[in-house]
């Protein structure tokens, strides 16, 4: 492939573009100082209503071209029950040459994949090299049991000959670093899996030379939802508690900082490549106080409150898919979760029946005592410390206006917003105005 002939788009999920000025404005973001100075950033805009902004329902329309009404994916990892054509086949058809590094609910369907690793919460086939395989593998399970904090040596083995033979050199400094300073920072684990991420990417690219290659990133998304209240940008009345976050630290400066150095590698590595940033949606400081909880083992649990099930799948933070062996089954367990409450009053579960398996969140708000006890109908059946871990406070929530940039496009303006559902369009104009070559 001639050089000029390459688009490169940096999903920075949720990322909130006028935080992101507020430290470039300080001199803290070079790279992404030059980015808008030069090519400016617009708006997207997606749906109305509030239980639509979600990432796994936003990303759907920015790689499909459909919004929520036409393509209907609710939940994290439903694409894979769907045909629906999405940005990569699209282009696969008309002869060009695509990758993906985890991108947010998106399925495989390519022939002939430069590369494709999902992300970590949806059953999607990866195409990669034997190592970087079990990396993906060992990175689900890491980041599914984060929470509890359970990993095995397998995954930790895994984890680290594909680290090693993923990571780039030039980076080792920034990895030891995340590492050295990770005591009481327990954000920087995002950090360094983002960089990995990264890492695999410009490795990908640099070896397949695809015509059109997406990276998704997450950490910002994470880390904004648990700690943009000790943000110098925030200008809220709400502060995170000394033992969750230490004074002087600033996390969303941190990960901020990271993409500003990934974007910078990107330039780097590839100079005559167009690139786009694309967020899907983005986050506003939370108006309360909210805690986030996960089940510790959520296969053991159905099992102690007598829920049957056939399988069942984590997903992200509080969610989980229980998979039945039919619809009868699944309605009997639906009843027994909708039973369960804890000792003040509190229902514990918001549960999705599509069938012959349950969408279930755990939508306990509140800080979990250790003398908290929960009951299933009549029965009591322990304390509920004892079942779950604790995740995050809630900082962040979803707003659904997105922001975009393009080095390749005339400047823009979040002033003139226009429809998530236009990004697929905006592509394909970029890759196909260059005719095919190999």
């Amino acid at each position: 492939m001639a050089s000029g002939e390459q688009l490169l788009f940096l999903e920075l999920n949720e990322v909130n573009f006028e935080s992101l000025e507020f430290y470039t404005r300080r001199g803290l973001l070079p790279n992404f100082k030059a980015f808008f100075d030069a090519h400016g950033y617009g708006a997207t805009t997606s749906e109305a209503d509030y239980d639509h902004w979600e990432p796994w329902i936003q990303w759907v329309t920015a790689h499909t071209g459909l919004d929520y009404a036409e393509h209907g994916i609710f939940r994290l990892g439903d694409i894979v029950e769907t045909e629906i054509p999405q940005i990569w086949e699209q282009l696969e058809a008309e002869g060009y040459r695509v990758g993906a590094i985890s991108p947010m609910n998106a399925k495989h369907r390519l022939s002939n994949a430069a590369f494709f690793v999902p992300d970590p919460w949806t059953q999607t086939d990866v195409v990669a090299g034997p190592v970087q395989q079990r990396l993906y593998q060992a990175i689900a399970r890491l980041v599914n049991e984060n929470a509890t904090g359970r990993t095995s040596v397998r995954d930790l083995f895994d984890f680290a000959i594909g680290g090693v033979a993923t990571a780039r050199p030039v980076n080792y400094p920034r990895y030891l670093s995340l590492v050295a300073a990770a005591r009481g920072r327990a954000w920087n684990r995002a950090l360094f899996l983002d960089q990995l991420l990264a890492d695999l990417f410009v490795n990908s690219v640099a070896a397949t030379r695809p015509h059109f290659a997406t990276l998704f990133l997450n950490a910002a998304a994470h880390i904004q939802h648990h700690y943009m209240f000790s943000s110098a940008a925030y200008e809220g009345e709400h502060r995170n508690p000394d033992w969750y976050v230490a004074p002087g630290n600033d996390p969303i400066l941190d990960v901020y900082r990271l993409y500003d150095q990934i974007l910078g590698d990107i330039q780097k590595r590839f100079p005559d490549a167009r690139i786009m940033l694309a967020t899907g949606l983005h986050q506003d400081p939370h108006g309360e106080s909210t805690f986030y909880w996960r089940l510790k083992d959520h296969a053991s649990f159905l099992t102690a409150i007598g829920a049957p099930f056939a399988r069942v799948e984590p997903r992200m933070s509080r969610d989980f898919l229980v998979v039945c062996d039919d619809a009868e089954q699944a309605l009997r367990t639906q009843k027994i979760l909708e039973s369960a409450r804890a000792s003040d009053g509190a229902t514990l579960f918001e549960i999705d029946n599509r069938g012959a398996d349950l969408f279930v969140t755990l939508i306990y708000r509140d800080d979990v005592a250790e003398t908290l006890t929960f009951s299933v109908g009549n029965t009591l059946i322990g304390t509920l410390k004892d079942k779950v871990a604790f995740v995050a406070v809630k900082n962040g929530e979803h707003n659904g206006i997105g922001y975009f940039a393009d080095n390749g496009a005339d400047k823009l303006t979040p002033a003139t917003p226009f429809p998530l559902k236009t990004l697929p369009s905006r592509i394909k104009a970029a890759v196909t105005a260059t005719p095919v070559t190999h």
